[in-house]
């Protein structure tokens, strides 16, 4: 799902799977390894869930989202064990016994199947599909429709295509202050200059919202990892095409 003012999402399943199951099940994003905890194999978790109970348990696989050169490249990885230290999530996988191997999964994203189906309870949580298509409108008027979601490490960006080309705007509550599934529309509130060019002169922004944009710009140059796996998406990183992901939360 996607986490609009926090962050999540989902995403197209681009490993074989006929097509009754491609109309079932998606990718969800859950889950990010930061880095290696002592010295047995253990990783820190960033979870991109709120249900770890249900998605993190013993014999639990998910999908790797990495670099192409990574060795971990289009491979699953199955948990052994979920543990909290500190009140910070450790995971323990199989075939990663030592540090010098869990170092090698740092940063990478985890991603599950779920059924399309599955709805959250949660307020202001969706999954990416649901997202996709809808109109965008500012002041009133329509500017576009949403055309994906990228995930990045910083927040989520919604991607918008207008009649003058795509325009990323951050999925935050400062600029994207309603979102409407049932009628199918997103309500923005950009700052001067997002969606248009400003004269030189031009200095009034809101410094929330500026602050922002300055935010996904530097997680968008920065980098991070190539959107486009498993729990939402739409490049080509790691495991999935980007499509929704679950930030089990949004």
């Amino acid at each position: 799902m996607v986490d609009a003012f926090a962050s999540t999402s989902s995403t197209p399943i681009s490993r074989s799977v006929d097509d009754s199951e491609k109309d079932r099940t998606q990718q969800l994003r859950v889950g990010r390894l930061t880095k290696a905890h002592g010295l047995k194999g253990a990783i820190k978790l960033e979870l991109f869930t709120d249900d770890p109970g249900r998605r993190f348990v013993p014999g639990a696989v998910f999908t790797l989202q990495v670099p192409t050169g990574s060795t971990w490249h289009g491979k699953t990885i199955e948990l052994v064990e979920l543990r909290w230290y500190n009140q910070h999530a450790v995971g323990f996988f199989k075939d990663v016994v030592d540090r010098s191997a869990a170092e090698t999964l740092a940063k990478a994203i985890l991603w599950i199947d779920a059924d399309v189906a599955e709805q959250s309870d949660e307020e202001d949580a969706w999954y990416d599909h649901q997202l996709i298509g809808l109109a965008v409108v500012r002041d009133g008027v329509r500017i576009g429709t949403i055309g994906r979601l990228e995930h990045l490490p910083a927040q989520d960006l919604l991607i918008v295509k207008t009649p003058t080309g795509d325009v990323m705007i951050p999925f935050v509550k400062a600029i994207v202050p309603s979102v409407d599934v049932k009628n199918g529309l997103i309500t923005i509130t950009p700052p001067p200059g997002l969606l248009e060019e400003l004269p030189e002169d031009e200095a009034d922004v809101d410094p929330e919202a500026d602050a922002a944009v300055s935010a996904a710009e530097t997680a968008a140059e920065t980098g991070a990892v190539e959107t486009g796996a498993v729990e939402t998406g739409a490049a080509e990183t790691g495991a999935v095409e980007t499509g929704a992901v679950e930030t089990d939360r949004i």
